[in-house]
């Protein structure tokens, strides 16, 4: 029932303020300033390999025209407990399954070599606001052994390690990271208790 000298107001969905304006770039950008301030990792994004070919002006505005030299490999490096940290930030609005089309076949070329050297590589994604560290181990054994071109939810949710949100730094990837990085030194001295029965 409309009541005079009131208008009728349209239905409106509540809209979420918490993350506005903070991608995921900026949320790794933001931890990884706290890291090197705090002196527990130094982490940084790689600038992108452009050209610049161009440079125009129209009145107070300038126009730069580039091509890119080459093709990127993960946008972030660093070194955190003396390993080597090679990764991606990776986005899906699908909420039932991460497109492998999002990763370049020379990311996943990159990620390959990065594992091979022991280096470690990873991808972190935000999927259903919720986000997540994919080991680049588990990356490239799904690709490989898949016919799928996507990664449903319920492997992500099953194998990835999620990160939760704090307040300081918000996205605090590190403390995630370590369970990876346990993981790892946990094969690594398996593997070296193996050696040493085998010699003896």
């Amino acid at each position: 029932m409309l009541y005079p000298g009131k208008a009728k107001k349209a239905y409106q969905k509540p809209v979420n303020y918490a993350r506005r304006g903070m991608d995921l770039e900026n949320l790794i950008n933001e931890a990884n300033k706290y890291y090197l301030d705090n002196d527990m990792a130094v982490i940084y994004k790689k600038p992108t390999p452009v050209e610049i070919k161009k440079v125009s002006y129209k009145g107070k505005t300038e126009y730069i025209e580039g091509i890119l030299r080459e093709k990127s490999t993960l946008d972030y490096t660093g070194v955190y407990k003396g390993y080597y940290l090679d990764f991606d930030a990776k986005s899906s609005k699908s909420k039932t399954s991460f497109p492998l089309a999002n990763i370049h076949k020379h990311q996943l070329l990159h990620i390959e070599r990065v594992l091979k050297h022991k280096g470690i590589s990873f991808l972190i994604l935000e999927m259903n606001n919720r986000f997540f560290i994919l080991d680049g181990n588990i990356l490239m054994d799904f690709v490989n052994n898949n016919e799928r071109k996507s990664i449903p939810f319920e492997f992500i949710e099953n194998n990835c390690l999620e990160i939760n949100l704090k307040f300081s730094p918000t996205l605090n990837y590190l403390s995630t990271l370590d369970k990876l990085i346990s993981k790892k030194e946990e094969i690594l001295w398996k593997r070296l208790n193996l050696k040493e029965t085998l010699i003896r």
